[in-house]
């Protein structure tokens, strides 16, 4: 187990230097941020007036996702200015798209997404199968970022396995998954979590749970159908699409939508937002 320890740290170090685990607890940005940092752009979230928000450029979110993308951002910078510390490793990190949202909380930030990734950068510290074991030794991350990637894991259990095992004592996972959503990075779209499939990982690994929330409610899920469905319309599809999402952020926006989305989000999530933590 030792040997198999040191070769996985010397995997890493081929990468990036990383620090004796347990010798930084936390200063203010990462002494060790995303690798290429100079060229790291903002993507699929981009900071407005100080706050997380979808961003406005179609080529990282279309018309038919930025109510949903928003309401994500908020639960990010959240739980990132609460629970983000230490060594942070962003799984299927895609662009890195959270970095803005963690480089202030965190001392090491390792990024790893697949090597056939939709989203290739060169941020990347890792291209790994995270259906494999991971390269790392036990214990030495203190934040876990799973962002929309669980439901693209063929064997869920290993890589919650995985992550508990290299999150060291206290640390947390935090993540979201889609539930009402379309097919997506086909043919690597494999599943749909409940409520009690994502608490039965959490018992099953022996996580303490932090936080399980829903994500939006039918409100949110229709203005995702239909959005995403007029854009297939020719010429006009993208105007529709917008048209769709801004009039239903006015009506989530009132007191009776919010309301409505509130009291179906049990039934009718959109996804689902969690903090776990190792004990």
């Amino acid at each position: 187990m030792l040997l198999q320890a040191q070769l996985a740290a010397c995997r890493v170090e081929q990468m990036r230097f990383v620090l004796p685990v347990g010798s930084v607890k936390r200063c203010t940005g990462a002494l060790f941020p995303v690798r290429n940092r100079e060229s790291w752009k903002e993507s699929k979230f981009v900071f407005k007036n100080k706050k997380l928000v979808a961003s406005s450029d179609q080529r990282e979110v279309s018309f038919a996702s930025r109510l949903i993308v928003n309401i994500i951002a908020r639960f990010y910078q959240s739980a990132l200015q609460t629970h983000g510390t230490g060594r942070l490793l962003d799984l299927g990190c895609g662009k890195a798209p959270l970095y803005a949202a963690y480089k202030e909380h965190v001392t090491e930030i390792i990024c790893v997404d697949w090597a056939n990734t939709l989203h290739r950068n060169e941020h990347l510290d890792l291209e790994l199968d995270l259906s494999e074991p991971l390269p790392f030794a036990d214990g030495e991350f203190d934040t876990i970022i799973l962002s929309d990637v669980l439901e693209h894991i063929p064997v869920p259990e290993s890589l919650w396995s995985e992550m508990v095992r290299i999150l060291s004592k206290n640390g947390k996972i935090i993540m979201n998954t889609p539930f009402y959503y379309c097919l997506h990075e086909r043919p690597h779209d494999y599943f749909r979590y409940t409520e009690f499939a994502l608490r039965r990982f959490v018992k099953l690994s022996g996580m303490q749970l932090i936080e399980l929330a829903p994500i939006g409610g039918v409100p949110e899920i229709v203005a995702d159908i239909f959005s995403k469905s007029a854009l297939r319309l020719p010429r006009i599809g993208k105007t529709i699409a917008r048209t769709i999402q801004y009039l239903s952020l006015c009506f989530i926006r009132t007191r009776f939508g919010k309301k409505i989305s509130e009291a179906t989000a049990q039934d009718f999530p959109f996804g689902y937002f969690l903090i776990a933590q190792k004990p």
